[in-house]
């Protein structure tokens, strides 16, 4: 998960030159034209590159092979995830990409893929076919034996994959998304589990949520442990294989904002777990948030790097959150690289909340955090955007970061948000510079609770206060968008770190960001942001080559609809990202700007009633050598209501 490699044949002198020399339309399009009622998000899966092919996941949870060479389709299968009439949780269809694995003698290659309607499958990578061998006809039902009591669970619409499972030599392991911000307490556990690769057999289980006995359930309060959902691995898990131990980014539980039924520090939510691949026992643990409030998960696959300090040398895991920290750790021991100190944060007056949280003492946070004065918008000749902002945050309650819920009638603005700080795009390591690079943007939420009302038929309901609402953009209490920046600058960046001193290498700004307002063109003049890019607050995709950083953009999503069914949330991106469009090239050493690769080029009109293209990046950029030897970069583009595909780029 370095999201790194040594190639270099596109470099510094001749990037200039790349241009793209194949896209790749998702199949997904023809199945979404054929039935109106189905919708995706953004194209996010990463290719794998195997011997010239690449193999790549769509939003549907289809399964294509592709010619490295020409971007040309060699098989795809659809394992139909869409058929069974309803929509997977939180957001819909959405999918991160697909694991390969061979055995160690090569006669037999497989791809596998965790699928939206929760099924874990096998295919032959070299025609696609179902592996016969494992499970019950080349899949494993990831529902059966989920349920604390012994039995299957039965909405499949509370759990499914969308994230590529992690292999650890011979077992895959598998967590899950699972239906996040409900009202009951009956929801599916965590739980990360083990098959063998060859036969889909369950191999162990791991209790995210512990159980009696279980190491961790005294941190959970009367039993709540019990019946408490979530507390899962919706993103992507890192393993080593040299030392057999596989690393677990765990998420919030049940429910995201309120605790008051789940007292106590809620281990092993919201931590990074190291298991042992072959047994699934646990090694070590860290907690990043005790008894979280904020849906603070853990989103992004663990970093693991080899580093030297202080002369001495550390096989690390460094884990970026969305609160905007990194914590750095010995792998093989769980001791941190640099002290952690639990700190006094500010306590729920309506729950038993947490009295401290961890702070790592280095390196220090890559992005804003608090709504407190010192972060709001402060241009000297415009003292006026200052002024609205202050009364803007003062609607809410707000504070420094870890600041919870306090008052009934006004909602909580926290930042970083519910989307980061950091978020599954994750931080990009460089063994030779020792230097880990993290793209982050500077976004709000707001999230209102209140005391939960009787249900329908009278009863006492399960939690005694309930989410109401969660905005994932900042607006007024009416709803109506903020108009003008409320922070400081800038609201999108990628922080570089000397991983060897934990100290800052270099930050610059992702893209333009709003220069073109008027009143922040006056505002900026004299000042360092006039002649500088102040970033956009949409979420960036990083990979890095031997002597390059590429980093994409997303657009922007505004939800357009939600059904009656909270896990029916539909999105739509807009795709307001129109002037850059393009994939930048930074200078590693300085973060300097390179070049700019235009991703819409060669793009193809659309037909009526179609989506149109896109040239915003959803997924992270990757790079191999095709069967010519030549250095290919593929970056995901579009989905939801524009064109999903995927661009291979070239020196020509």
């Amino acid at each position: 998960r370095t999201k790194y490699s040594p190639l270099d044949q596109i470099n510094a002198g001749n990037v200039k030159n790349a241009k793209v020399v194949w896209r790749w339309a998702s199949p997904d399009a023809e199945i979404l034209k054929a039935d109106p009622k189905l919708f995706t998000m953004y194209n996010e899966s990463s290719p794998i590159a195997i011997d010239g092919f690449l193999y790549v996941s769509t939003q549907l949870g289809q399964v294509a092979k592709i010619d490295g060479d020409t971007g040309a389709t060699v098989w795809v299968y659809d394992p139909k995830s869409y058929s069974w009439g309803e929509i997977p949780p939180n957001l819909g269809f959405v999918h991160r990409g697909v694991t390969y694995w061979e055995s160690t003698d090569g006669a037999v290659k497989r791809v596998f893929i965790g699928t939206p309607d929760a099924f874990l499958v096998s295919l032959d990578a070299t025609t696609g076919a179902l592996d016969k061998d494992f499970g019950v006809g080349g899949r494993v039902d990831l529902l059966k034996g989920l349920a604390r009591d012994g039995s299957d669970w039965k909405n499949r619409w509370q759990y499914a994959v969308s994230s590529p499972v992690t292999i650890c030599k011979d077992t895959i392991i598998v967590g899950a998304s699972v239906a996040d911000i409900v009202e009951t307490k009956n929801n599916p556990p965590g739980d990360v589990r083990a098959f063998n690769v060859r036969t889909g057999k369950l191999a162990w289980t791991f209790r995210t949520v512990p159980a009696p006995g279980d190491i961790g359930y005294a941190t959970w309060a009367a039993g709540s442990a019990e019946v408490t959902g979530n507390t899962n691995v919706w993103s992507v898990m890192s393993a080593d294989l040299d030392l057999g131990l596989v690393y677990l980014p765990t998420t919030t539980p049940s429910n995201d904002y309120y605790g008051g039924e789940r007292g106590g520090d809620n281990l092993f939510a919201e931590s990074l777990v190291c298991l042992d691949c072959a047994t699934g026992l646990r090694k070590w643990h860290y907690q990043f948030v005790h008894h979280g409030l904020w849906d603070y998960d853990v989103p992004a696959s663990p970093n693991l790097m080899d580093i030297e300090v202080d002369g001495k040398k550390i096989k690390a895991v460094a884990q970026v959150t969305k609160q905007a920290f990194t914590f750095v750790f010995d792998r093989e021991t769980g001791e941190p690289v640099w002290p952690i100190k639990e700190t006094l944060v500010p306590m729920s007056f309506v729950e038993a909340s947490s009295p401290t949280q961890p702070i790592p003492s280095k390196p220090l946070p890559f992005d804003r955090q608090g709504v407190t004065d010192d972060n709001l918008i402060d241009f000297p000749l415009f003292p006026e955007l200052r002024a609205e902002a202050i009364a803007l945050v003062d609607q809410y309650v707000r504070g420094p970061l870890y600041t919870p819920p306090l008052d009934q009638k006004k909602g909580l603005l926290f930042l970083p948000g519910t989307t980061g700080g950091a978020n599954w795009a994750g931080a990009a390591f460089h063994p030779e510079k020792q230097k880990l690079y993290i793209p982050s943007i500077t976004k709000p939420s707001v999230t209102v609770i209140e005391k939960a009302p009787p249900m329908a038929d009278g009863s006492t309901p399960p939690f005694a206060y309930r989410h109401v609402m969660l905005k994932s953009s900042f607006t007024t209490p009416e709803g109506k968008p903020v108009a003008q920046p409320v922070f400081k600058p800038p609201y999108g960046r990628v922080t570089a770190i000397d991983m060897k001193t934990g100290e800052h290498a270099w930050m610059v700004p992702m893209g333009r960001g709003p220069k073109n307002d008027p009143r922040i063109a006056q505002a900026i003049k004299g000042t360092e942001w006039e002649n500088k890019d102040m970033g956009w607050d949409r979420r960036s995709q990083i990979m890095l080559t031997k002597n390059l950083v590429f980093v994409g953009q997303t657009g922007a999503a505004s939800v357009i609809g939600i059904s009656e069914r909270a896990h029916a949330l539909k999105l739509a991106i807009l795709n307001e990202n129109r002037e850059e469009q393009v994939l930048k090239v930074l200078d590693p050493d300085t973060g300097s700007l390179v070049h700019e690769i235009d991703l819409t080029e060669g793009t193809v009109p659309s037909a009526a009633g179609e989506p149109a293209p896109s040239g915003n990046t959803y997924g992270a950029p990757m790079t191999y050598l095709n069967k010519k030897g030549r250095q290919v970069i593929v970056v995901p583009v579009g989905g939801a209501n524009r064109r999903a595909e995927f661009v291979g780029i070239e020196v020509k």
